[in-house]
């Protein structure tokens, strides 16, 4: 029977880090083979008769896929370790695409999410997944990760919550438009303007008529500053992500998208 993540995240697509010590990246044994790395699980399926295939999100590795031999045997260590939200300090082997999951054990030091927040988390999940490479390290959007689960587990504004992040994995993945300044004049954007954003460009002054989502300057400097207090800045910095993160996404949908839409119109 599919698991929960294989009904949120299509498995056809492919902030700050829990301060404990066993947490804490080892020195690798032998070449090939990493020990006590922080980290969390994306998404898993299973993978012959005992075994499943995870998505890991790693702060030194970035994203990786390992086999976890074994892990559906009801007498395996791994069967109740490999859950979602949870951080981990996991230890593989291997230089190939999948690795071998030699070892993961909960490190605790963070509340669960649940509810419409476990919604979100699924969110974050999935845009890992569709829009991180394998093998390409951010620590520092693990930790953006990290602190983004905290927020949601804190009962942190859901939608605030989520809009940083979206702009966070964005820039960690180098492919953030410039908000601050116009790219036709070069000239800093003006709060009482009116804009659109180039996804491959940046910002640029509207035009009468106008495909993409028209936000103000004000909009643009308050999400640079991370600042979503005025409700104009939320709700148009919401349409301007979603934008964004379609055309990054090459057109392919989000299935965790339409379910916080029908929730809480995120």
């Amino acid at each position: 029977m599919p698991s929960r993540d294989d009904e949120l995240i299509d498995n056809d697509n492919d902030a700050h880090a829990p301060a404990t010590a066993s947490a804490k990246r080892r020195t690798p044994a032998r070449e090939g083979r990493v020990v006590g790395q922080p980290g969390f699980v994306l998404h898993s399926y299973p993978y012959k008769e005992t075994s499943l295939i995870v998505d890991l999100f790693t702060r030194d590795h970035g994203r990786i896929g390992v086999v976890a031999k074994g892990a559906k045997r009801p007498t395996s260590k791994l069967r109740g370790v490999l859950q979602t939200f949870q951080p981990l300090s996991v230890s593989f082997s291997g230089k190939s695409e999948l690795r071998t999951l030699i070892d993961a054990e909960w490190v605790g030091g963070m509340l669960p999410i649940e509810k419409t927040a476990l919604v979100c988390g699924f969110y974050l999940n999935e845009l890992l997944v569709k829009l991180l490479a394998r093998d390409d390290a951010h620590p520092a959007l693990f930790n953006h990760y990290v602190a983004t689960l905290n927020e949601l587990a804190h009962g942190e504004p859901a939608p605030i919550a989520l809009r940083k992040f979206e702009r966070a994995l964005l820039k960690e993945t180098g492919v953030a438009a410039d908000l601050t300044r116009c790219t036709t004049t070069r000239a800093p954007v003006e709060p009482d303007g009116l804009y659109v954003v180039d996804p491959e460009r940046g910002a640029r002054t509207a035009q009468a008529v106008e495909s993409w989502p028209v936000v103000s300057g004000k909009t643009l400097v308050d999400m640079e500053r991370e600042d979503y207090a005025d409700p104009q800045t939320k709700a148009q910095s919401k349409q301007l992500m979603r934008f964004l993160l379609a055309y990054h996404l090459g057109g392919a949908p989000l299935n965790t998208r339409q379910i916080l839409i029908d929730l809480m119109q995120l």
